[in-house]
């Protein structure tokens, strides 16, 4: 069974910056994939980024595109998503995702298998 859990969610200005860190227990975290996705109130779960298992390639939503970094230590089992230039429409719940069999490009939130509890991160303009 693997655990996910995230942290570094909170309050920022537009304009600022957060880093999101995801803790994976139970399994070695360079078995997966890993992506980050987040869902605004009234709104589906979106794709953010993904990392491939070495972290050696990586893929992001145009709308994060430049402003955000995700990132990856296997020696640590954890991935990052560094958050720069925040606007308020990045105001949503955080989620770290981790997936066996799905490539590091893939957007679709069910092709992966298991999901932290979420953090939220609020901009304010």
């Amino acid at each position: 069974q693997v655990q996910l859990v995230e942290s570094g969610g909170g309050l920022v200005q537009a304009g600022g910056s957060l880093r999101l860190s995801c803790t994976i227990s139970g399994r070695t975290v360079g078995s997966y994939a890993m992506g980050w996705f987040r869902q605004a109130p009234g709104k589906e779960r979106e794709f953010v980024t993904s990392i491939s298992r070495s972290g050696g390639n990586t893929y992001y939503a145009d709308s994060v595109k430049g402003r955000f970094t995700i990132s990856r230590d296997n020696a640590k089992n954890m991935v990052y998503l560094q958050m720069n230039n925040l606007k308020p429409e990045d105001t949503a719940v955080y989620y770290c995702a981790a997936g066996g069999a799905v490539d590091y490009y893939s957007a679709t939130a069910r092709r992966y298998d298991y999901w932290g509890q979420g953090t939220q991160v609020t901009v304010s303009s």
